[in-house]
């Protein structure tokens, strides 16, 4: 890879140092630049032909370069016999000026090491085309190398040196004395042009006498660059040392038996016997053979054949020649009729380009571009030919590629895009609107293409303010957004708005309508929408439009009208266009369907959000009522609900519902939709998930270090199981009492009977607290894991007397011990009943144990929370022998005596 990157370097600065070395010094650098070399031509293709441009106007040039070196093998004499060749030749042709002869912008300059002269900008000589690249740049250009002319090029470039002699013979009374393919130069627009008249001779009679040439006598020891190239002369030149007009049309027929033979010649000279070759040339021309010809098209054969006559007169002239029905081809005749239109006025100018579009297709694009095309943009500078050449251009500019648009077509358009008048250009642009935003590049769009939308909308003519919003919807989608919305849009409904003219409000909105699909949803109802408003005719044309977006708004998929829009501000608005008295029946029935699906739709919407959002709310009533609060038994307290809950849930228990009286019937916030949308969804993915199954929790076995009542009750009961005391018989316990060895789990707040007193009941955690509340000490306690004596109820009928002496450690030793055995009642005699032991206690004792730690007890049968060692009523000292109590009643509850109430007061001061 970098040997091959060398390879290019040392290419490049060979070939930068042998044109700088070539030109260096000369005095046609001061003026141009000197480019890159591309062709050859002239005499023997000694001239190299370079680009150039000149440095104070920039304009293109063809630089030719005659290096001195090639001559350096040359004797003196010889050397300086060709180096005035070619300056007389190029001498001559600075003098000529014709459109067929090569246009010298600047004359010849001299310098020690080369020759220079500029010219118009040339592509390559006819001889490179052909193939014959000598003293061409190394690779040969892709451009030459890959060139082949097209048959309108042939037969309009042969046309053209036709005229070319023709111009000669007849107006200069000259000979060229040279004509061959390396003399015939394209230039850059594909015309063929003359040059080398190095060996050219004028007449030497008075212009008004027959023309009379001398011609000189063929020298063979003279370079090759001294003498004509003896393939394209005529026979008499060398054979009678004669010539005239005639030996330039011999050389014409050569020229074109080349042209269509690949650049042969008919015959090849042998140069060291050229007297030898050219009497068995003449010979040969005597008979000619048809197959010598039968690569010339065969309507001009024959007159090749006449060329190529050994006798001078046969030849045809120039100006016969160019007469030819060869040359009535109508590309020929198109082009020919370019080359002379600066003869013409503007009447048959404007008929010619009329006609031009039929024949353009037919042409090949080469042409096309290289050709007609500078000529159609050069009347760009004559405003009245402008509309009739602009569709010429705009044609062409569909056949080229992008890159060809910009680089040769866009450069003209973007004065012509600035132009206001005519009116027709507009008319023009407009309808190839879609052409222009295709090719052009974005930038070019913003600057030239779209303000002259924007003027045809502003422009005082109707007919241009028409076209132009008819023209719009067509190319609507190349038009970028932001153009659209900032620039486009606002000059729409200006014009709508202030014109005067019915057609352009129509068309205006129409124009709207057919380019709604290219505008957001919400531009469409925050902008368009309330401008239908604005629009003070009530014309039933413009009526209509209003309608059409009306509809083609809300039935469009993309767009649509949102329901609090239609109710608020579309729906009244169309209700009252619908009975303006301009309407004809059909208009209102127009009207009338296009409200009526709009209320259709927006009764389904919000009926539809009616129904989710009830079912929303049901579904949260429905939740709320069936959810359970989740228990966490590993957790260490649990907190009861508040009474404001336990009321809430009393009303949900009770009535079924959740409409407690401070949310019934309440409307709900937009916020508060929200957060039963969200509560809703999450329920609903806690539906989706699997259920937990449930998981037997086993009983923690308690520590022996733990200092509870459980561990203190379980040893006193196995070791003090012997020593109860004997006591009076008691009432036993109620049949089927239990004592749960488990953890509880009873509810918070649960009541459980204590054996005695069938409204008292325990606190689960033994110690815990609950504050009074509403209703029945409704207020938050805490939970244990500590066993649970469960729930002692007083049954009549019970006979078994339980052995509750394990329970004396419980109490102080400084005091008489009394078995809890003793405590017990006796057992109820025939015809008897039951007495509670709250009415068999005597006088009241201090208590000896830990101090109260619960709430007073509520004289309707309500118990505070407190444990079994913090109530007093467990005291032994609090009990007597029980004796019969007529004040308790059938059910077991406490009867409110005096001798209670005293009681009580004694205990709770």
């Amino acid at each position: 890879m970098e040997s091959m990157l060398n390879k290019l370097k040392s290419t490049v600065t060979k070939v930068t140092a042998d044109m700088t070395s070539a030109v260096m010094g000369n005095p046609v650098t001061r003026e141009f630049e000197v480019g890159r070399h591309i062709a050859s031509g002239g005499p023997g293709m000694c001239w190299r032909i370079y680009n150039g441009t000149k440095k104070s106007t920039k304009q293109e040039v063809a630089v030719f370069v005659f290096d001195k070196k090639m001559v350096d093998k040359y004797q003196k004499f010889d050397k300086d016999q060709i180096i005035e060749s070619l300056k007389r030749g190029v001498q001559q042709l600075t003098r000529l000026r014709h459109p067929r002869l090569l246009t010298v912008q600047h004359p010849l300059e001299e310098s020690r090491d080369c020759l220079a002269f500029c010219t118009e900008p040339v592509f390559a000589s006819l001889s490179n085309v052909l193939g014959q690249w000598d003293n061409l740049p190394s690779p040969v250009p892709t451009d030459i190398k890959d060139y082949k002319l097209y048959d309108v090029e042939t037969k309009y470039g042969l046309l053209q040196i036709s005229e070319g002699l023709s111009f000669l013979h007849s107006g200069v009374k000259m000979v060229h004395g040279n004509l061959c393919l390396e003399n015939v130069i394209l230039n850059k627009s594909g015309a063929w042009k003359i040059m080398g008249f190095d060996f050219s001779i004028s007449s030497t009679n008075p212009s008004d006498a027959e023309p009379k040439y001398s011609c000189k006598e063929w020298e063979p020891n003279l370079p090759p660059l001294c003498l004509p190239n003896p393939e394209y002369l005529a026979p008499e030149y060398i054979l009678s040392v004669s010539c005239d007009a005639a030996s330039d049309m011999y050389s014409l027929g050569v020229v074109m038996h080349a042209v269509f033979n690949e650049g042969k010649p008919v015959f090849q000279v042998n140069k060291h016997d050229i007297f030898k070759s050219f009497s068995r040339q003449l010979d040969q021309l005597s008979r000619l053979s048809p197959t010598m010809l039968n690569k010339i098209p065969e309507e001009v054969r024959e007159h090749v054949k006449m060329l190529l006559s050994v006798t001078p007169n046969v030849r045809p002239d120039a100006d016969q020649m160019t007469k030819i029905p060869f040359f009535d081809d109508v590309g020929a005749v198109t082009l020919a009729y370019f080359d002379s239109l600066f003869q013409r006025d503007n009447l048959q100018k404007s008929q010619f380009y009329k006609n031009l579009p039929k024949v353009l297709p037919k042409l090949p694009k080469r042409v096309v571009v290289y050709r007609i095309l500078p000529a159609l943009t050069s009347e760009f500078l004559n405003p009245d030919m402008v509309p009739f050449v602009l569709p010429n251009v705009l044609l062409i500019a569909e056949e080229c590629t992008k890159d060809e648009y910009v680089r040769l077509i866009l450069p003209d358009l973007t004065p012509v895009f600035k132009q206001q008048e005519p009116v027709q250009i507009l008319l023009i642009f407009l309808q190839k609107m879609d052409l222009l935003l295709t090719k052009t590049p974005p930038e070019d769009i913003k600057n030239s293409v779209l303000p002259m939308v924007y003027r045809a909308l502003e422009a005082p003519s109707i007919q241009i303010q028409e076209l132009c919003l008819n023209i719009i919807p067509t190319f609507a989608n190349l038009i970028e957004y932001p153009s659209m919305k900032n620039a486009l849009i606002p000059r729409i409904k200006s014009a709508c708005l202030q014109t005067s003219s019915l057609a352009v409000r129509v068309n205006s909105l129409v124009c709207l309508g057919k380019i709604l699909e290219y505008l957001d949803k919400w531009y469409v109802i925050d902008e368009i929408l309330p401008f239908l408003q604005q629009i003070p005719s009530r014309e039933p044309a413009v009526l209509m439009g209003v309608l059409g977006i009306y509809k083609c708004t809300f039935s469009h998929k993309k767009l649509g009208i949102p329901k609090e829009h239609l109710a608020a501000k579309s729906l009244p608005h169309l209700v009252s266009l619908s009975i303006d008295n301009n309407l004809n029946l059909n208009q209102f029935n127009s009207f009338m369907a296009v409200i009526k699906d709009m209320l259709t739709r927006m009764e389904a919407e919000h009926k539809t959000k009616l129904e989710q959002l009830h079912s929303m709310q049901e579904q949260q009533r429905y939740q709320s009522n069936h959810s359970l609060p989740p228990t966490n038994q590993s957790e260490e307290t649990k907190h009861t609900p508040s009474p404001g809950n336990q009321v809430r849930g009393h009303f949900l228990d009770n009535e079924g519902r959740g409409d407690c009286p401070d949310e019934a019937n309440m409307s709900l916030t937009l916020e508060e939709k929200q957060r039963l949308a969200k509560e809703q969804e999450q329920a609903a993915k806690l539906r989706n998930q699997p259920a937990l199954a449930p998981q037997s929790i086993k009983p923690a076995t308690p520590s022996t270090q733990a200092k509870d009542l459980t561990s203190c009750l379980l040893n006193n009961m196995t070791s003090l199981g012997s020593l109860s005391l004997t006591s009076p018989p008691r009432p036993g316990l109620i049949q089927g009492s239990t004592i749960s060895a488990y953890p509880s789990t009873t509810p918070m707040g649960s009541m459980v009977s204590n054996g005695y007193n069938p409204t008292m009941g325990f606190q689960t955690g033994g110690l815990g607290m609950r504050p009074p509340g509403p209703g029945l000490y409704g207020g938050m306690a805490t939970t244990t894991s500590t066993p649970n004596f469960g729930a002692l109820t007083h049954n009549q009928g019970s006979t078994n007397t339980p052995d509750m002496s394990a329970l004396d450690s419980l109490f102080t030793s400084n005091k008489p011990k009394v078995s809890l055995n003793q405590m017990a009642p006796p057992k109820p005699t025939p015809g008897t009943t039951a007495t509670p032991w709250l009415n068999q206690f005597g006088s009241a004792q201090p208590s000896q144990t830990a101090p109260m730690q619960g709430t007073p007890l509520a004289m309707g049968g309500g118990t505070s929370g407190f444990g079994m060692q913090a109530n007093p009523f467990f005291s032994p000292q609090n009990f007597s022998q029980p004796t019969a109590a007529p004040g308790m009643n059938a059910g077991g509850g406490l009867r409110h005596s005096s001798s209670v109430n005293n009681d009580l007061k004694d205990l709770f001061g």
